[in-house]
């Protein structure tokens, strides 16, 4: 892992690497949503997720991430402007 991404993420909060995980889990949340919100790139999300993650947790979000549609905005439907479902963070009363 580059030295310059160790900082990157060693300046990040607690809440702030727990919500890019939860991000990068999200099969919704495109990783340009990650990048324009964090400054991760792809590649960086990548890193991240190994070094946080158990070796076979990684594995497992890898397997499903990899040409997955909805994680790569340019593969998405053009119509669908929004990093994660209409229904998701509505509070219930």
């Amino acid at each position: 892992m580059p030295d310059n991404l160790i900082h990157e993420i060693a300046l990040l909060s607690p809440s702030d690497l727990s919500r890019i995980i939860e991000m990068a889990w999200e099969d919704r949340t495109p990783f340009e949503a990650i990048s324009q919100q964090y400054g991760l790139s792809e590649a960086n999300v990548i890193a991240l997720m190994r070094k946080n993650l158990q070796e076979s947790s990684f594995k497992m979000w890898r397997k499903r991430v990899t040409g997955r549609v909805t994680k790569h905005r340019q593969l998405r439907d053009p119509t669908i402007d929004r990093a994660y479902c209409s229904s998701q963070y509505k509070f219930k009363s």
